[in-house]
């Protein structure tokens, strides 16, 4: 085949940049913009974009016919063992090093694909992990701009340790992308605190939740194909053989306009319905048992059968169980500032997690997951580092590159820092795309070739001081 390839300094600026310290590289978002209501978004209590799918409103929905199965338990909106706490962290806490569970390789890190010890530069006091088996905290910095989110975290002996870690940018969209596919504890691959009822909001006086809820379903209610759907990048392992319904990891799932929330007679959770019909919920996991599961962060002391079983908050709990559909289609979106926006969806596809192989020069680059950059020391020559492991492209099943699609691929390169893409034939290993070198800032456009290609990407340092890379894959002419 023949590609148009070409390259040019790119019209638009940088994006802002990603500050890469020795030995972490730490994000540094700023404080949130403030919106005309008020509202602080990329914040502690307010997390994410005012456009982010957590923080923004469908128009007009259509809905499926599948209703949610009753189970082997009522519905249920709360707190406790498997919900999350979040906590924020400032500039005088301590660094804090994560370390594995005992018997094991490390702290999964989904996102590098490796094991390893976590270091958090600054860890709260008080963190308190969900007492069941999942463990969730997350864990706020606004300082770095990263919500923390741990799985199966505890502490032994002053030791933290936790089975898996992933972050998310606090000023971001809050859910994963083609790159960066892994960005939180719950199974959808989205941070903990992302859709939680928190407990600022419980008694707010407001007659709903400014944002989408997060819930969890059961295994009578999820799908087995597909088991997600955007803006989900991944879903619980055994999905695809366990599952029975029909509603995907990362469906929203709303109240019909018809639904008649006057009939709810318990005033908190009138709230949620409000909410339901408004905002609907995100299907972040999988629960055993329950028909559908609302998260209340832990802490907030939202009790629906305080001093014993209440019927009617149960009773209300299944009347929007019934009611409850998935969203299969909207007229449009309206974000947290009430501006009309179009979700993006034209996301990163790629990622410079290894492994790596060091071709030439005496200092290996390090995979940073906080700047997504390959971080190269200071060296007196260049350094050429090649992955030809197939990683760089997750398939994420929404963003699967298609042949006869045009792409353009821009380096994102500091300290003289190069990058390079090739596409080569699974079978007979021929290449079917080479980028060449690209300094900061320079792109190749190409179209994405047919049949089963491997990408390897190159990294070459620049020489002298320390230097980093990374790239930008995404579609064109559109």
């Amino acid at each position: 085949m023949t590609d148009n390839i070409h390259k040019q300094a790119a019209a638009r600026g940088l994006r802002p940049a990603w500050l890469i310290a020795c030995g972490a590289a730490l994000a540094l978002a700023g404080a949130g913009a403030a919106a005309q209501n008020g509202t602080v978004w990329g914040s502690y209590e307010t997390p994410f974009a005012a456009s982010s799918p957590w923080n923004s409103r469908p128009v007009n929905p259509t809905f499926g016919e599948f209703v949610i199965p009753k189970s082997d338990y009522y519905p249920s909106i709360a707190e406790g063992a498997w919900s999350t706490g979040v906590f924020p962290a400032g500039s005088g806490d301590a660094p804090v090093t994560v370390v594995g569970l005992p018997n094991s390789k490390g702290v999964w890190d989904p996102d590098a694909g490796v094991y390893r010890t976590v270091d958090i530069p600054r860890w709260p006091e008080g963190v308190i992990p969900a007492s069941a088996a999942d463990g969730h905290a997350d864990i706020v910095d606004p300082l770095a701009g990263i919500v923390h989110s741990f799985y199966k975290l505890r502490q032994s002996e002053g030791q933290w340790m936790a089975a898996q870690y992933a972050w998310t940018r606090l000023d971001g969209r809050g859910w994963g992308d083609p790159a960066h596919y892994f960005q939180g504890a719950r199974a959808a691959a989205v941070p903990t605190s992302g859709g939680l009822m928190r407990k600022h909001e419980i008694d707010d006086g407001r007659p709903l939740y400014r944002h989408a809820l997060a819930m969890s379903l059961t295994y009578n209610a999820l799908s087995a194909n597909p088991t997600y759907v955007f803006p989900a990048t991944s879903a619980d392992r055994d999905a695809a053989s366990t599952n029975t319904g029909q509603i995907p990891e990362g469906a929203l799932v709303m109240l019909p306009p018809e639904f008649d929330v006057a009939t709810i007679r318990t005033p908190a959770v009138r709230k949620v319905a409000e909410t339901l019909k408004t905002y609907g919920a995100y299907v972040v996991d999988r629960n055993r048992g329950t028909p559908y599961v609302i998260y209340v962060e832990n802490g907030s002391g939202f009790n629906l059968h305080r001093g014993g079983w209440n019927a009617v908050a149960a009773s209300d709990l299944d009347r929007i169980r019934q009611g409850l559909r998935q969203v299969v289609a909207v007229d449009g979106w309206v974000d947290g500032d009430d501006r009309p926006i179009e979700p993006e969806r034209n996301l990163n596809l790629l990622s410079m997690r290894g492994p790596w192989s060091r071709q030439s020069g005496t200092v290996s680059g390090n995979f940073e997951t906080w700047a997504q950059a390959l971080v190269f020391a200071p060296a007196a020559a260049s350094t050429v580092m090649v992955n030809s492991s197939g990683r760089s492209l997750h398939p994420v099943a929404w963003a699967i590159p298609a042949a006869g699609q045009a792409y353009r691929l821009r380096a994102i390169a500091t300290g003289g820092a190069r990058l390079r893409l090739q596409l080569r034939d699974k079978a007979s290993g021929a290449t079917l795309f080479d980028s060449k070198e690209l300094n900061n800032d320079e792109v190749a456009d190409f179209v994405w070739p047919g049949g089963a290609v491997t990408p390897v990407v190159t990294a070459i340092a620049g020489a002298g001081g320390a230097s980093t890379v990374r790239g930008e894959l995404l579609r064109t002419g559109e």
